[in-house]
C-alpha cells in the first residue's frame, strides 16, 4: 500500500463529504446529506478494495469515518447547547 494513496482517496473524500455537506441549510440537512454521501463514498471505497487500489479505498473510508464523526458531534453539541434533541 502507497502512502500517497491514502492522502489521495482521503483529500478526494473529504472534498466529496464536504460538497454535499454544503446542501444541507439545516443542521438535519447537513446530517442527511453527509450520511447519504458517505455511504456513496463507502460503496467506492469497496469497490477499490475489490478491484482497484486498496490504499486509496483505506483514505476513503478514513475520511467518512472522519466526516461522520463531525457530524454526530456537529449534534451532540447543538443538542448540549439547546437543551433538546436538535433533530
Amino acid at each position: 500500500m502507497r502512502p500517497w494513496a491514502v492522502v489521495v482517496g482521503a483529500l478526494a473524500a473529504g472534498v466529496w463529504l464536504l460538497a454535499f455537506g454544503l446542501f444541507g441549510m439545516t443542521l438535519g440537512g447537513y446530517v442527511a446529506w453527509t450520511v447519504f454521501a458517505g455511504a456513496a463514498a463507502w460503496a467506492v471505497s469497496y469497490a477499490l478494495l475489490r478491484f482497484g487500489d486498496r490504499g486509496v479505498a483505506v483514505g476513503v473510508a478514513a475520511a467518512v469515518g472522519v466526516g461522520w464523526t463531525a457530524a454526530v458531534l456537529s449534534v451532540v453539541f447543538e443538542w448540549i447547547r439547546r437543551g433538546a434533541w436538535p433533530l
